[in-house]
């Protein structure tokens, strides 16, 4: 089968970079990523969740964490990017976050004469088909072109302003705009383990199993942290683990 994983261009890959203030001046942390193109989502998604804040509320024994931009969008703009981006054009993906926004640029424009209101508006003409089918299998895209318009709505949720898509050049970027006027929240460091696990195994008692994909959903976290997370909970007697690979589940032991 047709493995996302084994998709590695060697001049594909994803800047990150934290700036201070809302120009591209002066750099706080910049990460470059490459590999396999999933690899590189998931980096990138991981890099800006590190460096945006997040506050916690507690609900009896439970923990639920809501960062301050939309997790949904976040991850929505990046896998656009990758997945529209020119391979013709030899710059990459670039992921950079300032003071008041998270701006994604894309090497390309628009593909086949679309035109930005048409894409604000739902329609979409794929430029890397093979990338995009692999994407709807793994579940990342729906092939609707539905990206632009839930980016627009996880804004909305948030009472964040509407977010920009701009043509610059040869290039396509989407700024996420960060609230204004408002005191940025610490981010929390304190371990989440024993949270997270908690929420596991009430889900668990409550539909008698889960899988990799409902576990990432819970716990919003990337799908390599997840599968640590089961692997050690597996290790430590918590879990047992059925199935191969897509298929495994994971119940409680006796």
């Amino acid at each position: 089968m047709f493995c996302l994983q084994a998709i590695i261009f060697r001049f594909a890959k994803i800047q990150c970079a934290l700036f201070k203030g809302n120009d591209r001046d002066e750099f706080l942390d910049k990460k470059e990523y490459s590999g396999p193109l999933y690899e590189q989502i998931e980096e990138a998604y991981r890099f800006v969740l590190r460096h945006i804040n997040r506050s916690a509320e507690i609900n009896g024994l439970l923990r639920k964490e809501r960062y301050e931009l939309p997790v949904g969008a976040i991850r929505e703009m990046i896998i656009n990017a990758q997945c529209h981006l020119s391979f013709m054009d030899s710059s990459c993906v670039q992921v950079a976050l300032f003071d008041d926004r998270l701006e994604i640029t894309s090497p390309g424009m628009l593909y086949g004469g679309l035109t930005l209101k048409e894409a604000v508006n739902g329609r979409s003409k794929i430029r890397n088909k093979a990338i995009a089918e692999v994407f709807s299998r793994m579940e990342l895209i729906e092939g609707w072109g539905t990206g632009i318009r839930r980016i627009i709505k996880r804004a909305e949720e948030y009472q964040l302003r509407t977010p920009e898509f701009t043509e610059i050049g040869d290039t396509f970027r989407v700024n996420l705009f960060r609230k204004e006027g408002k005191k940025p929240i610490k981010a929390d460091k304190k371990p989440l383990s024993e949270e997270r696990r908690q929420l596991i195994k009430e889900y668990i008692r409550e539909h008698g199993c889960i899988s990799n994909r409902e576990a990432r959903k819970l716990l919003n976290l990337a799908e390599s942290t997840t599968k640590r997370l089961l692997k050690q909970m597996v290790l430590d007697g918590c879990l047992i683990e059925q199935g191969e690979k897509k298929s495994r589940i994971y119940r409680l032991c006796a």
